[in-house]
């Protein structure tokens, strides 16, 4: 994105804001629903649980740690879904030995699709531990246990949070840490709003349906950001090493990555919260970015348009979209988000460009992403919801290679997705989902396994989180 475009975005965010706001919306949301305010259990964290819902960035509460001991929280969640779903599609055959299982003509079709039918997936599960310091200084660190992708335990990433600095006892400093907000380490970065919204491996709690956006632009990096919040208004600059783990060699291959974000969160009227956001992330040498491809807890729509030598934890992302850009990216997103009397409304605009190690620089190809989504949430405490989601995703795919380097860029194909869900909250630690999801692809070559490709049907899901 040119610095021209950017600034364009930013300003007519900025032009959209109110004038005036209460400072911590999120906190007031959840106050509404639960009757108290919930930062007193969970100091300048997102709970984990139902309370966590309409929670974006961590909020900023008071300083909470007497003395010098530090305070350990442990933390956990698990998800499991009940898959039934089929597919279809219209790719020409491509037939090949087949070295993996015996078949009697001893060859398999690599662009027919895996035999699926009803079962259970596995369950995915996360460890959270968060200590507290001292007074506004919090470490956390986020394990998976169980992972589509990574079945044993790994760790997602941990880093420093810094919302106080009064042990150093310098006034003006006070005074700036009110509204600014400082992370370092290894975490989730924050690109736009979607990431707030979406199932993070074994947390489901704060998706409304089963599975994230076409385009999941979540991944982990190391590096920091500020985040400063006054009157509503919030701003986020931040500096990664651009990769999902560090590395030192190659130095002319990779750079670092930038991003920001630009908005305004408050309640416009007592039951009537806005939030509305831009944001941009650019690297222009990453070596091997994963802004779409950061998610190793994988899809929950096990092996759709998969051929039959497919596994669950080799692909992984069945059913999302990857433009390819892992050599080159530039992105950014806006998102609105309104909430009155148990309405809600989010949306996502999305555009990104960018290209893959082999790729001549003036392919330029470009990938665009639409999604909204409307939730009713009703009885006491918001325990029941039923909602609608419709994502579309478009762009050019990776062309064919001549000589070893891509010259042009490939065929512009789509693909669409609705889902519909409802869901209950027995409590605020427990939430049953069921969901109809109807996904097509949309003009992509006969060659390619997603040619004429769609799949449709039920998922049940239950998450546990505490």
């Amino acid at each position: 994105m040119t610095a021209p475009r950017l600034l364009v975005v930013l300003l007519l965010v900025a032009g959209a804001l109110p004038v005036a706001a209460q400072t911590d919306a999120a906190a007031a949301d959840a106050a509404a629903v639960f009757g108290s305010d919930i930062t007193a259990a969970y100091p300048n964290q997102r709970p984990p649980d139902q309370r966590g819902l309409h929670v974006f960035e961590a909020p900023k509460t008071a300083a909470e740690l007497a003395g010098d001991t530090p305070r350990l929280r442990v933390g956990a969640a698990f998800t499991q879904q009940f898959q039934m779903l089929s597919h279809e599609n219209t790719a020409t055959p491509n037939w090949i030995p087949n070295t993996t299982t015996p078949a009697p003509d001893d060859s398999v079709n690599t662009n027919g699709l895996i035999d699926i039918g009803m079962g259970t997936n596995l369950a995915t599960a996360n460890l959270t531990f968060n200590a507290h310091l001292a007074d506004g200084v919090q470490v956390n660190l986020d394990t998976y246990l169980s992972s589509r992708h990574h079945q044993e335990t790994w760790v997602k990433g941990g880093y420093l949070q810094v919302d106080g600095l009064s042990f150093l006892g310098v006034p003006a400093l006070d005074d700036v840490m009110r509204y600014t907000t400082i992370r370092v380490g290894h975490y989730e970065i924050n690109y736009g709003d979607a990431h707030f919204r979406r199932t993070d491996n074994g947390n489901a709690m704060h998706n409304p349906f089963v599975e994230n956006l076409l385009m999941d632009a979540f991944t982990t990096e190391v590096g920091g950001e500020v985040l400063v919040r006054y009157n509503g208004v919030l701003g986020m600059v931040g500096l990664t090493g651009g990769e999902i783990q560090g590395g030192i060699t190659n130095p002319d291959g990779r750079s670092m990555a930038v991003l920001g974000k630009l908005g305004y969160d408050g309640m416009v009227m007592p039951d009537l919260r806005v939030r509305l956001t831009g944001s941009v992330y650019h690297n222009g040498n990453a070596g091997r970015s994963t802004l779409y491809a950061g998610d190793r807890g994988g899809s929950r729509y096990y092996l759709v348009l998969e051929n039959p030598l497919a596994t669950t934890s080799a692909q992984f992302t069945s059913g999302r979209v990857n433009p390819a850009f892992t050599e080159a990216v530039t992105s950014f997103m806006i998102n609105p988000f309104v909430t009155y009397n148990g309405f809600e409304l989010f949306g996502t605009y999305e555009r990104s460009t960018g290209r893959q190690a082999n790729e001549s620089e003036d392919v330029g190809r470009v990938w665009q992403q639409y999604a909204v989504e409307g939730i009713y949430r009703f009885l006491s405490r918001d325990q029941v919801f039923v909602g609608a989601r419709y994502n579309v995703a478009s762009g050019a795919l990776v062309g064919p290679v001549q000589a070893g380097q891509v010259t042009t860029a490939g065929a512009d194909v789509s693909v669409n997705r609705l889902a519909v869900s409802a869901g209950w909250f027995p409590t605020r630690n427990i939430l049953a989902k069921l969901e109809y999801v109807r996904q097509t692809y949309n003009d992509f070559p006969a060659t390619d396994i997603r040619n004429g490709g769609a799949f449709n049907g039920l998922m049940i899901e239950g998450v546990v989180a505490f």
